[in-house]
């Protein structure tokens, strides 16, 4: 499967300066899902600005 990067910047919400995942979802998610949290992505923007990606932010962000 080829990687669309430039694509998935344009939808790529991470403000981490220091990601060099972004663009690449697969080891983003692959990334965040073996330190039992989920990317930036999953988040409304203000939440993925306090880059607490723990289950429990998700959970209390979409009101779950």
């Amino acid at each position: 499967m080829e990687c669309k990067k430039s694509e998935n910047l344009k939808k790529c919400n991470c403000s981490y300066p220091g990601c060099g995942k972004k663009g690449m979802c697969c080891e983003c998610i692959s990334y965040h899902l073996s330190m039992k949290e989920l990317p930036g992505c999953c988040f409304p923007d203000d939440v993925e600005r306090t880059y607490d990606r723990s289950f429990a932010a998700f959970s209390k962000a979409w009101n779950l």
